[in-house]
């Protein structure tokens, strides 16, 4: 399975976030908090929502599911003029990204992604959030739904 390679603008994005770890995954709680105030957000840009991970420096390098990161449910927006209660900013920097389509429900993707495509491509992982875009062939719990997997990446020195 081979990425494309993808460099897009910063975004500015409008949502959720908690903080979270893989062995105490709250992510179905994030996504139920946010879509019943879907309609909250009033300078929405498209159908799109952003499952985003921000991940400290040596997350990758000190692998461990108890270790915590941020975990956004956000949607893309014009502007920050109208941020409904509960919800926050976030902004998110342009630059170089592999991007990897998913189809189906299962993690073993990621697995895939860093130890096998990332160590044998020209990239490295680059300081910078991770995310899903999540579309309209996007469908929670279906085999057939479908993804894409944005991974930021720089070119190996």
């Amino acid at each position: 399975m081979q990425p494309q390679i993808k460099t897009i603008g910063p975004k500015k994005l409008l949502g959720v976030c908690r903080v979270m770890s893989l062995a105490e995954n709250q992510t179905g709680e994030l996504w139920r908090s946010f879509m019943p105030r879907l309609k909250e957000i009033e300078t929405r840009v498209g159908n799109e929502l952003f499952s985003l991970q921000v991940y400290d420096e040596d997350y990758f390098q000190q692998f461990d599911p108890l270790n915590e990161f941020e975990k956004w449910a956000l949607a893309e927006v014009r502007n920050f003029s109208v941020i409904p209660d509960e919800m926050e900013p976030f902004e998110l920097p342009g630059g170089l990204y592999a991007v990897f389509q998913h189809k189906g429900m299962g993690t073993e993707i990621f697995q895939h992604i860093f130890s096998a495509w990332l160590p044998n491509s020209d990239f490295q992982l680059d300081d910078r959030p991770h995310f899903e875009v999540l579309g309209e062939k996007y469908k929670q719990g279906s085999a057939d739904s479908e993804e894409e997997i944005w991974v930021p990446v720089k070119s190996k020195d």
